[in-house]
């Protein structure tokens, strides 16, 4: 019996999910202006200079000199090397370019195991991060995913445009398995502006969660991990001969749970963790442990304190 056997498994009977109706009410909208006067205050003057492409063309940061064409606007000549070396050299400047933020949601079926609150997390931490983005005049785009890409909000800008979030994170439904590396895979191949890729995801991916982060690096997007965790299922409430399930596949297994199988599963958990976040750390991939049972906006200043995200 493997680790995503019983992660993503459990006995077998039915789990009312909790209702999305009040997900994002009255106070979380509240805690979203505070949260994005936090953000501007803590990196003000930072993200204008972080932003800056290598592109030339008409902003106001001098990057270089190039050789004057017929038909350069005469307004970039740069008279003062004219004067001095008798050269028509025009003036090129460096552009300054909204950042674009891609923000990735696992919708498999692990992510709403038992009560679903991992999933109503994850809603509520990208509709956060989201509106601060859009506060800050970035272009977010906001996908879910499986085994593929299964829905997109196009990109949009302005924070006026949080009820659009909202709406589109209300009416995601948790379905299919998970397999990260081809859902990039679709991804990348979607998405050619490169940008800020917040993957929002238990990580309980069988063909290895490397794989879609790995994508999203070669790719030359900057992947920023956010690890949904519920502490319940590092110990399972199961003890005695039970029917665990996939609840992805549907594939079944007869396991007796012993104290001493749940102490085994309890190490290969935190082995597991602790695997997922050297892997980033090795690679410079900002991480963060999102563990359900913290209040969104207290982790979402951990993620302003981690670094990465805004930029």
């Amino acid at each position: 019996m493997g680790l995503l056997d019983l992660l993503k498994g459990g006995a077998k009977k039915s789990a009312r999910a909790i209702s999305d109706d009040d997900l994002f009410d009255d106070e979380f909208q509240r805690k979203l202006d505070y949260l994005a006067l936090v953000s501007r205050k803590v990196f003000a003057g930072r993200m204008r200079a972080e932003r800056r492409t290598k592109k030339s063309g008409s902003g106001v940061e001098f990057a270089d000199h190039r050789e004057y064409q017929p038909g350069d606007d005469f307004r970039y000549l740069d008279w003062n090397i004219y004067q001095k070396f008798d050269k028509l050299l025009l003036r090129l400047y460096e552009e300054e370019e909204d950042l674009a933020i891609y923000f990735i949601v696992d919708a498999s079926a692990s992510m709403a195991f038992g009560d679903g609150r991992k999933l109503r997390y994850a809603k509520k931490l990208c509709a956060a991060l989201a509106y601060v983005g859009l506060a800050n005049l970035d272009r977010v785009v906001i996908v879910s995913t499986s085994d593929k890409v299964m829905e997109r909000m196009p990109d949009t800008r302005g924070k006026g445009r949080i009820f659009k979030v909202f709406r589109f994170l209300k009416q995601l439904e948790p379905a299919g398995v998970t397999d990260l590396g081809d859902a990039m895979k679709t991804f990348v191949a979607q998405h050619k502006r490169r940008g800020l890729a917040v993957l929002i995801s238990d990580l309980y991916d069988p063909a290895g969660f490397e794989k879609g982060i790995n994508v999203l690096r070669y790719n030359k997007f900057d992947p920023f991990v956010v690890h949904v965790t519920d502490k319940r299922e590092e110990k399972p409430g199961l003890f005695g001969d039970v029917l665990l399930y996939d609840c992805e596949t549907g594939d079944e297994r007869e396991v007796t749970i012993t104290p001493k199988v749940l102490e085994k599963f309890a190490e290969i958990h935190k082995q597991y963790n602790q695997e997922i976040e050297r892997f980033c750390s090795t690679r410079t991939v900002p991480y963060i442990t999102a563990d359900v049972g913290i209040a969104f906006d207290q982790l979402i200043l951990r993620v302003f304190r981690r670094g990465g995200f805004l930029r």
